[in-house]
């Protein structure tokens, strides 16, 4: 850039002397993820530890590739189409593993995943990260029986959690594929013509390996039978007693119905009769205004002594009754007790409630009617026999 360029740039306001002047490359124009690793760099980075792979990786190397960059209960899906129609194949996490080693199995020497124009969602209620190409090229570089080069095209649907960014589901449909042989290679062998049709011999079905579509039909009874496997490793039982149980289980799911979401059983509590003593002298003070404490009388009901119900034991309903014992009070005089509520409240009672006092012997001054009394009766006699 010339200096009148770099002057004519900063005369309009766009050149890197503006301290307004924001690329439109920066950060800044950048969205915010709520994921910091993009998908995009998690599949390169599967490509480059396919790239370290070694001849002497062991199933414990494929092990670790595959709890690196898959989820434990990812699926895999793979869709294509071959001579005798369209084929789907979804395998799970403990066949993963398996897949990619028979890639290199069947004489694949170099592996990788490029994308182009994908893109990405991110789902809030799954808390996963959806990565969508529809340009996806798996290239594979193969060594048998000649140099060759395998694009497979297709559409890519990669699912990523977000907490640790591995993959979910793995879903690749495949349209196409071409195969790609070196020009010097034809070249060599333009004077033979078995030689060349050797050559024009495509070396895999829809991109993929005898090997790995062999396994991928394997896979189709395997899958199944995980459950299986898995009983016989843990519980080292027979093929036969798995397969058995197995059965069974499934049996009694499908027979067993649906569980009903269980209802909190309400408690009946009783209404507790009234006792007869109670209820008697209920009706016999009924006609008399008395003082809340004058209406409580301990001479006419009973003393109940009431004990905690167990704790051990489940709910209180119908069957369960606190336990009631019963105690009477022999030295308790119920006439001295009314008269002793009647003097405390200040209310004057009548004269056959002393009746039975036992304060008030029979030599007692008080004992008999007072003398206003008696005038007052007298008086009254005599009005009658005029």
């Amino acid at each position: 850039m010339t200096a009148a360029a770099g002057a004519a740039l900063s005369s309009h306001g766009h050149g890197p002397s503006d301290p307004f002047y924001s690329s439109p490359f920066g950060p800044f124009y950048r969205r915010h993820t709520p994921y910091v690793i993009q998908p995009e760099y998690r599949l390169h980075e599967l490509n480059k530890r396919l790239q370290a792979r070694t001849e002497e990786s062991d199933n414990l190397w494929w092990d670790a590739f595959a709890t690196e960059f898959f989820d434990d209960d990812a699926s895999f899906t793979l869709a294509f189409c071959l001579e005798d129609g369209p084929k789907r194949y979804t395998i799970g996490r403990t066949l993963i593993p398996r897949y990619f080693r028979t890639i290199f199995e069947g004489g694949v020497t170099d592996l990788s995943y490029m994308l182009r124009h994908s893109k990405e969602a991110f789902n809030s209620h799954s808390n996963a990260v959806t990565l969508d190409c529809e340009h996806c090229t798996m290239v594979t570089h193969h060594g048998k029986p000649a140099f060759t080069t395998v694009c497979t095209d297709g559409r890519l649907i990669l699912e990523f959690s977000v907490d640790e960014m591995r993959i979910r589901t793995w879903h690749f449909s495949i349209r196409q594929h071409r195969e790609l042989l070196p020009r010097s290679l034809v070249a060599i062998h333009t004077q033979d013509p078995q030689s060349l049709e050797q050559l024009s011999k495509n070396v895999t079905r829809s991109g993929q390996t005898n090997v790995t579509l062999n396994y991928l039909r394997l896979c189709v009874i395997l899958e199944p039978m995980q459950e299986l496997m898995s009983r016989h490793k843990t519980y080292n039982l027979s093929p036969r007693d798995c397969l058995k149980t197995c059965l069974f289980q499934k049996w009694q799911r499908m027979v067993a119905p649906p569980a009903e979401p269980t209802r909190q059983q309400t408690s009946k509590r009783r209404k507790r009769k009234p006792s007869s003593g109670s209820t008697a002298t209920a009706n016999n003070t009924g006609n008399k205004k008395k003082s809340p404490s004058s209406n409580f009388s301990l001479g006419s009901q009973d003393v109940m002594v009431v004990g905690e119900p167990t704790l051990m034991g489940g709910e209180f309903g119908d069957e369960d009754e606190r336990l009631i014992t019963r105690l009477e009070n022999t030295q308790y005089d119920a006439g001295a007790a009314a008269a002793a509520a009647g003097a405390a409240n200040g209310l004057a009672t009548d004269d056959e409630d002393f009746a039975g006092s036992p304060a008030l012997g029979g030599g007692s001054p008080w004992a008999g009617k007072p003398p206003g009394a008696e005038a007052k009766a007298e008086g009254h006699v005599q009005q009658v026999a005029q």
